[in-house]
């Protein structure tokens, strides 16, 4: 259904035109995930649903996909202003 945003999402990531959040970091850190997992998850992973921030009214996509070790993770990931990727959350599902 979101077959076009999540392949520029892959286009960002393979482009390396994406921030992540401290908070992302930190969640990542947490859960002893690396960056490889992180891209590798938006790159093997799927759009779950979209959502409304409700604070800037952009939407925001949950994303579930694989590590490098073919493990579960999740992520959180917008579009900027500035047309970059922006990775808000990573977790473990």
């Amino acid at each position: 259904m979101y077959k076009k945003i999540l392949l520029r999402m892959h286009e960002k990531i393979r482009r390396n035109e994406y921030v992540m959040t401290f908070h992302a970091r930190k969640e990542m850190n947490n859960d002893n995930y690396s960056i490889f997992d992180v891209e590798r998850g938006i790159l093997t992973g799927a759009i779950l649903e979209r959502q409304k921030d409700r604070e800037t009214a952009q939407w925001k996509y949950r994303i579930k996909g694989k590590t490098i070790i073919n493990g579960d993770i999740e992520l959180v990931c917008k579009f900027s202003l500035t047309n970059k990727l922006v990775i808000i959350t990573v977790y473990e599902p």
